[in-house]
């Protein structure tokens, strides 16, 4: 038995970070994974092996579709696929081993195995009890699944399986036009796949800015991506290493059935909890699973505390990593806070898409008044030159005030380039403060200069 401060459940984004940053501020921490490697799903199975094989893919892309317009000529390469997949392996390798580091540079214990908690300030690892002051449940989230869809792995898979494919499919149904299933669907439709997605509402990419997504679906079918859309799946089933899906059309209730190589099932994710004891201990659950919290991501056992994939709110590693550092400073004494407001979202395909704050449809459904300013990529001297003027920066600002409430971009390097309009709304900035900040020339950015511009009197290059 040992006592710590604090321990942390679950080695992801949210639980490793929460325990460096308690261990800066003094805390005795340790950490429980009973993966073989620290990092959790979006280091090892997610976020980090997907963008590896969204970059070699894009790389192959470019190859395909742009060197000769560049006068690099020569034969497009060949695809090793399983080359591909090492590489893959080996970016997660660098970083988990990254992440091991930092454990012993900030004297964090690693209690190799799975977790349950027999008691308030107890955690059971194997056959040892370890008590802790503090004990913070970062377990993260799974994949989740439809009716009379069973996934094995190997030809109805996950975003896990569909990271360690043996072979590249001829073929690849994809159910979910969310962020995973776009992706991976990319990562393959580049490949050579033939990619179908199968969406249940009539837009892709859920609760995303409707003009977004509107040019978002229009670049990914001219990329080969087949989408139909308004469609409930009925079922997927595997028969001899080949897979059928049938879906019914929600508008006319017809039904039909696809034969495919392999099927995607992206879904979603739910929190990952089971196994615990969290029954037993009494800890509030909600209906749709995730962890009650409060305010200070307590739960309603003292000295239990949740964050991440495992609470409410957007299950992204960047939050769950604002969580982590929030509650190891609430631990420590001081005062932690995530502003929800301004959490930003990414999806890594080609182009990017980022977003941040209000869209425009919500604004509306709310009365808010308010004004759009916005830019084409077009118009960017630096996109045109790297073939990718396709997308466009769009503001949204309070009509009277100015004051930001939200931006959406959808094209080159967008992830990076939302960054700017979140400092500006962590600071409560006017578009116009955006608008007389010098730009570097010839940058991305100054498409979002152009688009606060655009805000006001307008932009100079529309």
């Amino acid at each position: 038995m040992a006592n710590y401060d604090a321990i942390i459940i679950g080695s992801g984004p949210g639980g490793y970070v929460c325990a460096i940053r308690a261990a800066q501020l003094g805390l005795n921490v340790a950490v429980v994974e009973g993966r073989e490697t620290l990092g959790g799903t979006c280091l090892n199975v997610g976020c980090i092996p997907s963008k590896a094989l969204l970059h070699a893919t894009h790389q192959l892309h470019e190859v395909h579709e742009n060197h000769e317009k560049m006068g690099l000529m020569g034969g497009a390469p060949t695809v090793d696929w399983a080359r591909m997949l090492a590489y893959k392996d080996d970016v997660v390798g660098q970083n988990t081993k990254g992440i091991e580091f930092l454990f012993k540079k900030n004297k964090i214990t690693w209690l190799k195995g799975w977790a349950t908690i027999p008691a308030p300030g107890q955690v059971k690892v194997g056959e040892d009890i370890h008590t802790a002051k503090n004990i913070v449940i970062a377990t993260g989230s799974e994949a989740s699944s439809l009716p009379g869809v069973t996934v094995d792995e190997k030809v109805i898979v996950t975003s896990t399986g569909a990271l360690t494919l043996n072979n590249i499919p001829k073929t690849m149904v994809v159910i979910g036009a969310g962020v995973i299933g776009l992706e991976l669907g990319s990562v393959y439709a580049r490949l050579g796949t033939e990619v179908t997605v199968i969406e249940y509402l009539d837009a892709i990419t859920p609760g995303m800015d409707a003009d977004v997504a509107k040019t978002f679906q229009r670049i990914l079918s001219k990329q080969g991506l087949k989408f139909i859309l308004g469609a409930a799946v009925q079922s997927a089933t595997a028969t001899k290493g080949r897979a059928k899906v049938t879906y019914k059309l929600r508008k006319t209730e017809a039904e039909a059935t696809i034969e495919t190589d392999c099927v995607l099932v992206a879904t979603g994710r739910k929190p990952y909890i089971s196994g615990l004891g969290l029954e037993a201990l009494g800890v509030e659950i909600l209906p749709r699973g995730q962890i009650k919290t409060d305010a200070h991501f307590t739960t309603n056992i003292n000295g239990l505390y949740a964050i991440g994939d495992a609470i409410t709110g957007p299950m992204l590693a960047h939050k769950a990593e604002d969580e982590g550092m929030a509650l190891a400073e609430i631990m420590a004494g001081k005062s932690g806070h995530v502003n929800y407001a301004v959490i930003p979202g990414v999806i890594y395909t080609t182009p990017e898409v980022s977003s941040v704050g209000f869209t425009e449809e919500q604004l509306k459904s709310e009365g808010r008044a308010y004004k759009v300013g916005k830019f084409s990529f077009m118009g960017n001297a630096r996109a045109k030159a790297v073939f990718q003027g396709d997308g466009f920066v769009k503001i949204l600002a309070d009509a009277a005030t100015d004051r930001i409430l939200g931006a959406h971009i959808i094209g080159p390097m967008a992830g990076d380039l939302i960054h700017e309009i979140c400092v500006a709304m962590e600071f409560g900035s006017s578009a116009q403060d955006i608008a007389l900040t010098c730009h570097a020339h010839p940058t991305y950015s100054e498409a979002v200069r152009e688009a606060a511009l655009a805000c006001g009197d307008g932009a100079i290059h529309a």
